[in-house]
């Protein structure tokens, strides 16, 4: 089946004439894929698939193909490395063009063709096991390039988050009925399985509705104790502004946004959550500080007074998370947590973000932690290396302060 999918690829890209440009030879390439037999396109969507389902054998996160930077090869991210892997073979630029059309429908590949990217879930079933990853396409020099990052079938359990006690009740909805968590953190990080760590928890031990608004939406969940609903942006709903504010009247007990990535949903967020809601989101920040200053500095400056005073007052909790390369060459989590206590209010309004740091460093009680206090950790139980951690540390001069080390410069 795979030779015969390699064929039909290869006969459609010959046939693409060398004179169509850019955007034009995209366009043919998907009107020639809709003049193809439905045995055609399926031979061609398995094939994909055949590569995805490799990601499992490989203990590979996300799959990269097509664009000039692929350089013919289809490339894995194994444990934090990402290789092409040469025993599948090459593709044309043109083979890899249609073998990414062959995956979309004709609004995708219409969406594309205007915003030249788009964003979307993938399902491949083997057997009985569903398969789903998030996917990404876009342009490269004219030509399409896929990443698509296989989503867990199997949540990470909450306690192997190992948070404090206190830290768990800000989490939980039978301890805190609302409230702003944000999980931050660079792409890749983990963010969205440690929300969906946390979402799992509540719904095993509290009864409630979730509304879930991502995109695209990554793990569904199995309503047990709570109703779950999945709202994917540009599927279910337009925007995670629109969504948010349409869960309002949806009589929620927790809202889940994927992500704050611009002022309006940062600005929606927190009116949700000064609502009387329990909020979860992410940001693509690095720390918590970091995060205190990046969601006030989004809004103009004549908003920013009014923002500080909202986010000390609706903020709850911040974890920012690293994955960690280990000892045995496999991945672990490196996190650093701040819990709204009244000392950490009062910088945030006072605009003293700076004094935040020392606050988390001396309220272990509390269940903070600094990112360098938790690289110490597992360095001190010979999980990761010193080198590993000193290069992990948003702040190498602390961190060398507490492990008693030389100092060197940030």
């Amino acid at each position: 089946m795979i030779e015969t999918a390699r064929r039909t690829l290869k006969e459609i890209a010959a046939s693409i004439p060398d004179t169509a440009p850019g955007m034009e030879r995209q366009m043919l390439i998907g009107d020639l894929i809709a003049k193809q037999s439905p045995a055609e396109r399926s031979a061609l969507r398995k094939l994909m698939d055949s590569y995805l389902l490799r990601m499992s054998k490989l203990n590979a996160s996300d799959i990269d193909l097509g664009g000039y930077g692929s350089s013919k090869y289809v490339w894995y991210r194994i444990y934090g490395d990402k290789k092409p892997d040469k025993d599948i073979g090459t593709f044309t630029l043109d083979e890899c063009n249609v073998l990414i059309q062959s995956i979309l429908i004709e609004r995708q590949r219409l969406f594309l063709y205007e915003n030249r990217s788009l964003d979307l879930s993938y399902t491949v079933y083997e057997d009985e096991k569903m398969n789903r990853f998030r996917s990404n396409v876009y342009f490269d020099l004219d030509h399409l390039a896929l990443n698509m990052r296989a989503i867990n079938t199997v949540i990470r359990p909450y306690k192997g988050l190992e948070f404090h006690p206190n830290v768990t009740k800000v989490m939980s909805l039978a301890h805190t009925h609302q409230g702003l968590t944000l999980i931050t953190g660079i792409t890749g990080s983990g963010k969205s399985t440690t929300l969906d760590s946390i979402i799992d928890a509540n719904n095993h031990s509290v009864d409630g509705h979730v509304v879930i608004i991502a995109s695209p939406i990554e793990y569904v969940h199995k309503p047990d104790r709570c109703i779950i609903r999945h709202r994917e942006v540009g599927r279910d709903v337009l925007s995670f502004k629109d969504g948010a504010v349409q869960a309002l009247r949806q009589d929620p007990d927790i809202i889940m946004i994927g992500e704050m990535r611009d002022p309006d949903t940062i600005m929606t967020a927190l009116e949700i959550t000064d609502s009387g809601h329990k909020v979860f989101s992410t940001l693509h920040t690095a720390s918590a500080v970091e995060t205190i200053d990046r969601i006030i500095g989004e809004v103009p400056p004549i908003e920013q007074e009014r923002v500080r005073m909202r986010l000390a007052d609706t903020l709850s909790c911040v974890m920012s998370q690293k994955l960690v390369p280990t000892l045995d060459g496999k991945l672990t989590l490196a996190k650093e947590l701040m819990v709204m206590s009244p000392s950490v209010r009062a910088a945030i309004k006072n605009n003293n973000t700076g004094e935040i740091y020392q606050m988390m460093a001396e309220s272990s009680d509390l269940g903070m932690m600094t990112l360098e206090q938790d690289l110490k950790r597992l360095y001190m139980a010979k999980k990761i290396s010193l080198d590993t951690a000193i290069v992990t540390a948003n702040n190498k001069r602390r961190f060398q302060q507490i492990m008693n080390l030389s100092p060197v410069g940030d």
